[in-house]
This record gives structure tokens, C-alpha cells and sequence, in this order.
């Protein structure tokens, strides 16, 4: 079929268009094929997600690209196409405030991410290898790991390089001389141009874009990555230990000293270079034992370095539990545990690599606890204690006591008859995940 014309019904072509592709081919063409698009279209359907400022769905795309992608290909290849401003949605951040997300339309999604396709294998090759972000094959532990690596041996001081807003403060035309170093279709770099410029729909009214890549379309983490890359370079031409992560920056050299030369040779760099700015307040310098990184952080024993969640990383994940095991929450016990299964799983999955078996152990001493409380208060009556104890194999005369009891819930969850009648086995044929079983499963597989 002429892929200027409706895109086809779901075929098998691969997901990615190939790893050879050079900026001097007819990128167009390769854009808007017809593999290309499909793979595209197959993406973004996969990843769902909420509709734009139009209000289109995911699930709507396919058959509303049937009925208009000829005429959307016409004004693409005229140069008239205009993609629509993004959604604004607003995420609240660990540190209390806020940042933006940008939710384009599910028709600009499709064309960002096969541009994407596209572009991909034409930076990616000669991005650096320490970068970590948004990259095929490389992933957040990729960077942990490399980090651990270099801190064992004997770079034990970290800059951490703070960028002020970075998705947020992104110069158009210093990103797009970057692009077109690798592009020189023209038409292509129009359109990425406009796609910077779409602008924000924030509150139903629309906002100009000057600056900034918002964080949410397909084309955004790329353009990321093509944006420091001159930093990227540099640091990898003098020779420096370092990992990046989108803006996660983080150097690693022997001394103190070394340090605050380094962190100003990258403010010099990302503020006079990129046009970028550092947050000074949030930019620091800090022995191995007391920096983080990606949510881990690193404590030395006599075997060497080791990985822990960082604290942070650990006060939320305990705020998280805390919300799902809030006895007053009315929701059925089956509900509460796939929803903490969920998150255990997930948030387990990431902190895998921590090297801290016991204390997770000790978490769940602390989960344990408040999964007592919850079913103690759902027992509710004397008479109901009494009997749910007496069926769990407390004796008459304590279960009698403990359920005539008045005392408050979370003083009868951590009490010797609460943890012999709703033991570990308990939970677990209750179908209950806890962290360190997580953890350990995920360690031998």
C-alpha cells in the first residue's frame, strides 16, 4: 500500500527500522514508511496512556488514521502540518514541589515516536558509552553498576550535577544546531522545530513554547540525549569517571581538591556552551559513602563496595506502604494485597541490586505490624476476635483477654498473640508478597 495512504491493518514488522540507517539517506522517506509507521503505531497503542489537548484516545488512533492519514501525509510533505500544543499535567515531586509533564495528542505521539525510529540509530552510535538514559540497551542499573565499579577503585569523592529544570530550560536553537549536525533533511528539522514550538495547553488556554522539551513525548528523551552529548564528549575526552542518566550527571574523582575543580569546569561547560543553567544550591560534592544515585546509594564493607537504597528512596517507599495499609481505608483485604503485590513487585524489581537483605527484613517486621492492625480492625466485635483467635489456635484464656481487650490496634498488632496467630504463613497463603521474599527471589533468577 502507498504509505501516503491510510496506515494498514497490524502486520508483523519489526519494531525498530534497523541500526544502519545515516543521517545522509532520505530520512523522510524512512520516517513516514509504511514498517516505520506501523511499528510506530504499534508503540504508542502499547503504551497507552491519557489522551492530549484533543481529547483523542489510544485505543481511537488506528481507525481515526484510516479515515484522515492521507490528508495529514499532504500537509506533512507541503510543510503545513502543525502539531497541536501538548496537555499540561502537573506531578508532584519527592521534594514536595512540582514538575510539568507534557501529554502531546496521540496523532503527534505516532509521528514523534517514528521519528524517533528514525533518528535513533543515527546518534545513538556515537553517543557516549557512560550514558545511560533513554538508550537502547542500557538501563539505570547499567549506570549503578558502573558507578560501584569506578567507587571501588578509589574514585571516592562524587560531584553531583544538579540541572535547574533541564527539560524546562532547553534552548531551541542550540538544540537544533545539534540535531542538524546529523540531519540534513530540511523538512525533517522543520518539523522537529515545530514540534518544540507546539506550545502548552495548560488550563484550556494556550501557552508559546520558547524553550524547553517537555518531558512526555516519544522525541523528548532523544533530543535529551543529543543536547549534552558535547558535554558528554568532553568529560569522556579528558578522561574523566562519570555517569549519566537524562540529567542525572554524576562525576566520580580521588580527592576533594580534584572535585571542586572538576564541578566547575561542568557549570562552565553546561551554563556557557548549552546555555544550560546548574543549580549551585543543589550541585554538591560528597564522599562515595554519603552521595546517591538513581535512588541507590553505596556503603563499603571488608568484600568492597556495596549498594543500598538511598534514604530518600526509602522514606517513600515507606509513605507508599503506609497509604496502602491505612486501616482507615475501606477496601477489601484481597483489593489491599494485590495493590501492595503491585507495588512490592515494581519498586522490588528496581531495587534489586541493594545489597541490604536484613534490612528488608526489618521492613517487614514493620509491614507485618500494620497488615495485623488492618485485620484485627476488620474483626471489629469482642465476640468476633475472640473466635477468629480461638480458630488461629490461641488458647481460650488468651484469646478471651486479647479480644475483650481495649487497648489501641497498633499495641495489639505488635503483641505475642497477634504475631502467633497471623504469622508469616499466614500472609503467605493470604497470597502477601514481602519485601525480602522479593528481594530474594529476584536475586536467584
Amino acid at each position: 500500500m502507498n504509505p501516503k495512504g491510510p496506515l494498514p491493518e497490524r502486520s508483523d514488522v519489526p519494531a525498530r527500522v534497523g541500526n544502519t540507517v545515516s543521517g545522509g539517506q532520505d530520512l523522510w522517506g524512512l520516517v513516514f514508511s509504511r514498517d516505520n509507521l506501523l511499528a510506530a503505531l504499534r508503540r504508542v497503542e502499547a503504551n497507552r496512556g491519557a489522551p492530549g489537548a484533543d481529547g483523542l484516545r489510544t485505543d481511537e488512533l488506528r481507525s481515526w488514521c484510516l479515515g484522515h492519514w492521507a490528508g495529514i501525509r499532504k500537509q506533512l510533505d507541503a510543510g503545513t502540518y502543525r502539531p497541536q500544543p501538548v496537555r499540561q499535567v502537573m506531578i508532584p515531586k519527592p521534594d514536595g514541589g512540582e514538575r510539568m509533564l507534557g501529554v502531546p495528542a496521540v496523532l503527534d505521539r505516532l509521528i514523534q515516536q517514528a521519528i524517533a525510529q528514525v533518528l535513533v540509530p543515527v546518534f545513538d552510535p556515537g553517543f557516549v558509552p557512560v550514558s545511560y538514559g533513554f538508550r537502547p540497551n542500557k538501563s539505570a542499573h547499567n549506570a549503578v553498576r558502573v558507578a560501584r565499579t569506578v567507587i571501588e577503585q578509589g574514585y571516592r569523592w562524587v560531584i553531583e550535577v544538579d540541572l535547574d529544570a533541564f527539560f524546562d530550560r532547553v534552548n531551541h536553537d542550540a538544540l537544533m544546531a545539534r540535531v542538524a549536525r546529523k540531519v540534513k533533511d530540511k523538512r525533517l528539522l522543520g518539523l522537529i522545530r515545530r514540534y518544540l514550538e507546539a506550545g502548552i495547553m495548560a488550563g484550556g488556554v494556550k501557552r508559546p513554547t520558547e524553550e524547553g522539551t517537555p518531558q512526555g513525548s516519544p522525541l523528548s528523551p532523544l533530543l535529551s540525549n543529543i543536547m549534552l552529548d558535547d558535554f558528554d564528549q568532553l568529560m569522556w575526552s579528558r578522561g574523566h569517571r562519570f555517569v549519566r542518566y537524562a540529567d542525572d550527571i554524576r562525576v566520580f574523582v580521588r580527592s576533594k581538591r580534584a572535585a571542586g575543580r572538576v564541578l566547575d569546569q561542568c557549570t562552565k561547560v553546561l551554563e556557557q556552551d548549552l546555555l544550560l543553567k546548574v543549580n549551585r544550591e543543589k550541585s554538591k560534592i560528597s564522599p562515595a559513602k554519603a552521595a546517591t544515585l538513581l535512588g541507590y546509594a553505596f556503603f563499603f564493607t571488608a568484600k568492597g563496595v556495596k549498594l543500598r537504597v538511598a534514604p530518600k528512596a526509602l522514606k517513600r517507599a515507606k509513605m507508599r506502604i503506609k497509604q496502602l495499609t491505612s486501616r482507615k481505608w475501606s477496601i477489601s483485604m484481597g483489593e489491599r494485597i494485590t495493590l501492595l503485590n503491585r507495588y512490592i513487585r515494581g519498586w522490588m524489581g528496581y531495587f534489586r541490586l541493594a545489597d541490604t537483605p536484613r534490612k528488608f527484613a526489618d521492613l517487614d517486621e514493620w509491614f507485618r505490624r500494620r497488615m495485623r492492625q488492618i485485620r484485627w480492625k476488620e474483626w471489629k466485635r469482642p465476640r468476633t476476635r475472640v473466635a477468629n483467635l480461638r480458630k488461629l489456635g490461641i488458647s481460650a484464656r488468651n484469646a478471651y483477654e486479647w479480644g475483650m481487650s481495649s487497648k489501641g490496634y497498633w499495641r495489639i498488632a505488635g503483641s505475642a498473640v497477634l504475631q502467633r496467630s497471623l504469622t508469616n504463613e499466614y500472609w503467605e497463603t493470604s497470597g502477601l508478597l514481602f519485601l525480602h521474599d522479593a528481594w530474594r527471589r529476584y536475586r536467584t533468577t
